[in-house]
């Protein structure tokens, strides 16, 4: 039997040899987020995952440099949970920057505190299923008006 280098075969390594798969930095991150999610999170995921809202949920998702924690692209929505962390020092800044970074790219930005997660989880996706349900734009009312300008 001839073996070809880099398949792997003869090594009794599983999968194949070669190169391994060129990933983005952001995505080796987001498994890594995924994996130690902390309690107002899993429970909040638990509560939103599969459809459970109406529409379907990403967590730890890559976007631009970011990864944010909950992102529903149905409906352009992007769900931060806030913890005591985002409160101190220059976090509260830092979260200002990367929420306008969302905003103008098109996604509408909902930061939920942690401890408001913990005390009514209920109340927390009863606002995400309202956001999922209501999107920004309508396709069937047209491109939506300018700055400045009203629907008539």
């Amino acid at each position: 039997m001839t073996v070809l280098p880099g398949t792997g075969r003869g090594t009794g390594e599983a999968g194949g040899g070669g190169v391994p798969q060129a990933r983005r930095p952001e995505t080796a991150t987001a498994r890594k987020l995924r994996r130690t999610m902390p309690l107002p999170e899993v429970m909040l995921w638990q509560a939103i995952r599969g459809g459970k809202t109406g529409a379907k949920f990403r967590r730890q998702h890559p976007i631009g440099p970011y990864i944010v924690d909950f992102y529903c692209r149905a409906a352009g929505l992007v769900v931060e949970v806030d913890g005591e962390a985002h409160n101190r020092a220059d976090r509260p800044a830092l979260d200002r920057v990367r929420e306008q970074f969302l905003e103008e790219n098109g996604y509408r930005v909902l930061r939920i505190a942690a401890a408001d997660i913990l005390r009514d989880l209920e109340g927390a996706v009863a606002l995400i299923v309202a956001l999922v349900a209501s999107p920004l734009h309508h396709a069937s009312h047209g491109p939506p008006p300018r700055s400045g300008e009203e629907y008539s």
